[in-house]
């Protein structure tokens, strides 16, 4: 089970074409097992940060490969105009746009991505991307942890669950 979780957090987070999973909904649901005595907290929360950090930084130097083809004029949509307003962008709010993405599905993923591809220096990008994976996960699988026993909760987790997706669309 950790190896599931800790695989589905790092695709999500570290490869470009995977933003579709579970990360919010699927970081409750382990908080509230642990809760239930069914996985160790500290080693849950261990694992998810580390297959969330692992996959920033994967799809930061996907990014930082990449980066400089795409934008090299072969695609319309993709012009040095484009990348300079990007590397402008991460060099002014890079920090606090690593840390807010990592609670936006979708976002989560492309962040890192883009900061790549907008040459945000990586101590920068890396201790921004630690301070976003202890945050994201401490708090949504804390949250699973201490609300999951409330029986209103554990009586209907499917639908938190759903207004847990709903909410973070």
């Amino acid at each position: 089970t950790y190896a599931i979780l800790f695989l589905i957090v790092f695709c999500e987070t570290g490869l470009v074409v995977t933003p579709f999973l579970p990360g919010d909904s699927l970081l409750f649901a382990a908080g509230t097992f642990a809760a239930l005595g069914v996985m160790d907290p500290w080693l849950l929360a261990a694992l998810l940060v580390a297959a969330a950090l692992l996959g920033d930084n994967v799809n930061y130097w996907i990014g930082r490969r990449i980066g400089p083809a795409a934008f090299s004029g072969r695609f319309r949509l993709l012009n040095q105009t484009h990348l300079r307003k990007t590397e402008m962008f991460y060099e002014r709010h890079g920090g606090k746009t690593i840390i807010m993405a990592r609670f936006v599905p979708i976002l989560r993923t492309f962040a890192p991505f883009v900061a790549g591809v907008g040459a945000m220096r990586y101590r920068r990008f890396l201790l921004f991307s630690v301070m976003g994976a202890v945050l994201w996960v401490g708090l949504v699988v804390s949250g699973g942890y201490l609300f999951g026993n409330i029986p209103a909760v554990r009586a209907n987790f499917t639908l938190v669950v759903l207004g847990i997706i709903a909410v973070s669309v």
